[in-house]
């Protein structure tokens, strides 16, 4: 009788822990939810006030196996990242986080505008593809952004990033 007991006792304590928790698993949920749409409009502003537009993982790799024309430009650092892992075929250009109204050299390791411009090429209709971490990093908005004051007119952001790309099992390249 007594083994009896314990196991019910164990199982009206979980139950009631579970009672306690859910209203507050159900808060996290609605908090979770605020902070994915603070995420799109953010997302979604920096688009709108960049002129490119968006490829998601899974067009960017049909782009790819198509053999789509295009510049895929990684804007992470070379060392840290951009060495470990990044979607075949793309280049490595380093653009900061914070926003990068004016052009910085210290902020893109030395290299100028002009550096940036020979790298995605004389073609300005090209397709250009920019990339960096995942949504919340701004380093492809920059990279991007950039893209379309130097008259690029295909100019597409990955928002996923290496992340994505990689949670979604796609290879990745690594090195130079």
């Amino acid at each position: 009788m007594r083994l009896l007991r314990s196991p019910l006792k164990f199982v009206l304590a979980a139950m009631f822990i579970l009672g306690l928790a859910a209203p507050v698993m159900a808060k996290d949920k609605f908090e979770k939810e605020v902070e994915k749409e603070t995420g799109a409009i953010k997302l979604l502003r920096e688009v709108q006030q960049g002129g490119y537009d968006l490829v998601s993982t899974a067009d960017l790799k049909q782009w790819i196996d198509a053999g789509r024309d295009m510049v895929i430009v990684d804007t992470m650092p070379l060392e840290a990242s951009y060495k470990k892992n990044h979607v075949p075929g793309a280049v490595q250009f380093l653009f900061p986080i914070p926003e990068m109204e004016a052009w910085n050299t210290k902020e893109t390791d030395g290299r100028t505008q002009a550096d940036y411009g020979a790298l995605l090429g004389t073609d300005k209709d090209k397709t250009i593809v920019v990339y960096c971490g995942f949504v919340k990093c701004t380093r492809s908005h920059n990279g991007a952004a950039w893209a379309v004051k130097l008259g690029y007119k295909n100019v597409y952001r990955h928002p996923g990033g290496i992340f994505a790309w990689k949670g979604a099992g796609f290879p990745v390249e690594k090195g130079d």
